[in-house]
C-alpha cells in the first residue's frame, strides 16, 4: 500500500476538492497521482507557495517548496 500525504494543508488546499492521505495499491499509480496533485496545486492555487513531491518509504509527500512571494498564507503572520 502506498500513500499520498500533503505535508501542510494550506488554506487553498482546504478550500479545494483535493483529499489528503490517499491510499493506493500501486507505486506507479501513487506517483502519477501525486504529480498530478502537485501540478494542480502549483497551477490553480494562489501562488504564495510552490509544491514538490518527495518519496519517503511507501509515501509520496507533497511538501511546500520555498515561498514564492512575501505574502502570508493566512497562518497568523500578523501582517493583516
Amino acid at each position: 500500500m502506498f500513500k499520498i500525504v500533503v505535508e501542510k494543508e494550506c488554506g487553498c488546499f482546504k478550500r479545494s476538492t483535493l483529499q489528503n492521505n490517499i491510499d493506493l495499491t500501486s507505486k506507479d499509480e501513487a506517483l502519477m497521482k501525486s504529480i498530478q496533485m502537485r501540478d494542480h496545486m502549483n497551477d490553480e492555487f494562489c501562488g504564495k507557495h510552490s509544491f514538490k513531491v518527495q518519496e519517503a518509504g511507501n509515501n509520496f509527500v507533497i511538501a511546500m517548496s520555498d515561498s514564492t512571494s512575501n505574502g502570508c498564507c493566512g497562518g497568523g503572520c500578523g501582517t493583516h
